[in-house]
């Protein structure tokens, strides 16, 4: 996980769930790893991102296929209207609306 100052320093992403399938910035992101927590457990994780990611923005947290669902906060927020890489950024280019879908995942 990292050593202890990267497991004390203020996240730099939040998860809501830990089967979500993107993380959202909580300060402005930079390529390369970057720290954050699980809300609902606590757990610290560190995650790869490949481009800036700005505040308020999501990122994968893993590959999400074409056509695969996008889970926040354990329910579906979207799908994913081409392949996404991990540490890509989602918006509104790759992920589809799923506004009025609120089943939960899981």
């Amino acid at each position: 996980m990292g050593d202890s100052s990267s497991e004390d320093a203020e996240p730099q992403f939040l998860m809501h769930e830990a089967g979500d399938t993107v993380a959202v910035a909580v300060q402005n992101v930079d390529p390369g790893t970057a720290s954050g927590a699980v809300l609902s457990s606590g757990e610290r994780r560190q995650l790869p991102v490949s481009e800036r990611i700005p505040l308020g923005h999501k990122f994968a947290v893993a590959a999400v296929a074409e056509g695969a669902p996008v889970i926040e906060y354990g329910f579906r927020v979207g799908t994913a209207l081409q392949p996404i890489a991990a540490g890509e950024h989602v918006h509104v280019h790759n992920l589809g609306s799923s506004r009025w879908q609120t089943s939960r995942v899981g």
